[in-house]
């Protein structure tokens, strides 16, 4: 069952890995490592969704999603889009932008060391945004309860994310953009490019949103529009069963599932931006990470198990506030890939383990609830 769900996950992960240490020794092989992790661990809750949704489509949308999906997932966003940030940022056009990367590595490098405070302004409000909504919002679970129920409590407070992003723009700007460049003594200043920089990637991620809801709104319309009918058709004595939805719900589900595939592979190519400035090594781990996600999303449609694990999506949201944080410190400092990508496979590790903990808990609970209400029966005979 494992193989025959992660068979082309491990085949592209065993190419890429191989392709990295041919293109850039076992520096490279690690820093592919590490950027296929943090795919997965950005975008596990993102299969968890997925599952949730995917499992109510019939088969023909299934195979929609596991295979139009997979290109515009893998080849659209996790290969394309970082090409097209860089081509932006430098200012070059995309074809001149992968020949660099590919021919005349010092002048690309180059290049992108220049444009680094425009895509961590960027990305790192993008990323900032994102763990923002998730903290603010109340919920039912909650991972670090201390530090959740206060900051629940001021969520209540209408666009208070986007105040805080704001504000932490512009103390990036003056702070990091001042003095995020000197060339032989000369003074840079970034301020402004960071301001707009940072502004755009708050309205990217306003837009992803809008669309997000606006597709998940149409859905249960959809949804409510198909429970009417079946109503319906019980009182007229033709049941008809609603567990797969078709027709305009599964394609508004499937719209619904490739805006949140495209919101989540932000956060991963952003992240990534953090860790190396290479397109052929994010490339290839994006495109491993990417390709697990798409295994996950079928596991837990067919297994449902991993639904358990309640805090991982708390630890995705974490690292993704550490690499916001991260992003919009490197636009002055210099931080080692390694100590980036750690930082979120630690936090995924510590939700993890957190969720086990969590489970055996129940599981003695229920376990002494079981027992007790064994023992009480011969008493009361």
């Amino acid at each position: 069952m494992v193989l025959k769900t992660f068979g082309w996950s491990f085949a592209v992960t065993a190419l890429g890995l191989v392709a990295a240490v041919f293109y850039g020794g076992w520096t490279a092989f690690g820093v592919v490592a590490i950027l296929s992790v943090l795919e997965i661990s950005l975008s596990f809750d993102n299969a968890v969704v997925n599952a949730g949704i995917l499992k109510k489509m019939s088969a023909f949308w299934q195979k929609i999603f596991l295979t139009i999906g997979i290109l515009i997932a893998v080849f659209g966003m996790r290969l394309v889009f970082p090409v097209v940030i860089v081509a932006i940022s430098a200012q070059l056009g995309p074809i001149e932008a992968v020949d660099l990367a590919l021919t005349d590595k010092d002048q690309y490098q180059q290049l992108v060391t220049d444009a680094h405070p425009s895509i961590a302004a960027f990305g790192g409000m993008f990323l900032l945004m994102i763990f923002l909504d998730f903290i603010f919002e109340d919920r039912d679970i909650k991972w670090l309860g201390w530090l959740e129920r206060p900051l629940a409590k001021l969520g209540k407070v209408d666009m208070l994310s986007v105040c805080i992003a704001l504000i932490v723009l512009l103390i990036s700007a003056m702070t990091f953009a001042t003095h995020a460049h000197q060339h032989g003594g000369t003074h840079v200043d970034k301020a402004e490019t960071v301001l707009l920089s940072g502004i755009a990637g708050l309205i990217t991620y306003m837009i992803v949103g809008g669309l997000s809801g606006y597709f998940e709104d149409k859905l249960e319309e959809e949804e409510e529009r198909e429970h009417e009918q079946e109503e319906e058709a019980v009182r007229a004595g033709k049941p008809r069963s609603a567990v797969v939805v078709a027709g305009k719900a599964a394609f508004f589900m499937f719209l619904y599932l490739e805006v949140l595939d495209a919101s989540f592979s932000f956060d991963g190519v952003i992240g990534a931006f953090a860790i190396t400035n290479d397109i052929v090594l994010m490339a290839l781990g994006l495109g491993i990470g990417a390709m697990y996600v798409r295994s996950l999303t079928v596991y837990l449609v067919r297994q449902g198990t991993l639904d358990d694990y309640v805090y991982l999506e708390h630890g995705a949201h974490y690292a993704i506030g550490a690499l916001a944080a991260i992003l919009l410190v490197t636009i002055r400092f210099e931080i080692n890939e390694i100590i980036t990508g750690l930082i979120g496979v630690v936090l995924i590790g510590a939700s993890f383990w957190s969720s086990v903990r969590r489970n055996r808990a129940i599981a003695a609970a229920e376990g002494d609830a079981g027992s007790d209400s064994k023992t009480e029966v011969p008493s009361g005979v």
